[in-house]
């Protein structure tokens, strides 16, 4: 088998669990990391035999594609404002989403020169802290986590990017636990905020593969993380401080009112979807 029949069949193969396009560009990423080549260097090798390794690897990966397990996990690769991060099922996959987040706090204030405080709620993999963090050399960024293992990635992350990160664990839900975090000039989080009764509408390559925990909230309250952000912010929060969120497409009247209760002055934002996707929050 040549490489450019591996490609083929691979190609044909997603097409009968992913539409044609998502199944492409699926195909073109995992030969992409099998040939360690891009498109234009992969077409020299097109006539190249595998060899017998060559082989077993793409047995293996294309195996693991064909049960939907995400790319990202496959190759243990994300990008994600400008950067390579590694991922696994312990952390969820960066969304292009996030990002727009991200450039949101980058436009708002002059990072290069800030010597600001900022902090992440639910880090995951660290994409949001790190991205941060390289934009500003000079900012003081903590990163909290439920998850001992989504914080070795996020550590993992942080060391391969060159960035001074302040990674703590704890249960940001539990009050009792914001004692060990001090005051903050910015806070973002792209907290869980799926309830539970969109899963079953949801792709499997989510739903089977990414962490729950995550991922979903409980029915009967989807804003629970939200009204400790918004508790947590009155005590941990400087005055005039900001506060950044992604929130769920559908919910962004109700998280905005809830935030609007607890004082804060709240701007509403669309993605590239033009979906409600994000809040900003100032504290008077």
């Amino acid at each position: 088998m040549t490489w450019g029949e591996a490609e083929e069949i691979l190609v044909t193969k997603l097409q009968s669990i992913y539409e044609a396009g998502e199944a492409a560009s699926i195909t073109d990423w995992a030969m992409e990391f099998l040939v360690q080549a891009k498109r234009a260097a992969r077409s020299l090798k097109k006539n190249t035999v595998l060899t017998n390794e060559e082989i077993n690897h793409y047995a293996t990966i294309s195996s693991r594609l064909l049960t939907q397990e995400p790319i990202q996990y496959v190759t243990n690769e994300a990008w994600f404002y400008g950067s390579k991060f590694y991922v696994d099922k312990n952390v969820l996959i960066p969304r292009p989403e996030t990002e727009e987040l991200v450039e949101w706090i980058s436009n708002d204030f002059t990072l290069t020169d800030s010597a600001l405080t900022i902090l992440d709620i639910g880090s995951g993999s660290g994409c949001i802290p790190i991205s941060i963090k390289k934009k500003t050399q000079k900012a003081t960024v903590w990163g909290c986590d439920i998850s001992e293992s989504a914080l070795t990635v996020a550590k993992k992350n942080a060391t391969d990017l060159h960035t001074a990160i302040n990674f703590i664990q704890l249960d940001f839900l539990d009050s009792t636990s914001w004692s060990a975090l001090p005051v903050f000039d910015i806070i973002v989080s792209n907290p869980p905020y799926i309830p539970e009764a969109d899963k079953t509408t949801m792709q499997k390559n989510v739903t089977d593969y990414e962490p729950d925990i995550a991922l979903f909230v409980p029915n009967a309250d989807p804003l629970k993380f939200y009204k400790a952000i918004a508790a947590f912010g009155k005590t941990h929060l400087y005055k005039n401080g900001h506060i950044y969120v992604e929130i769920h497409e559908s919910l962004g009247s109700a998280t905005s009112q809830l935030f609007q209760s607890h004082g804060y002055d709240v701007e509403l934002r669309k993605d590239m979807q033009q979906k409600d996707r994000m809040l900003k929050l100032r504290r008077d």
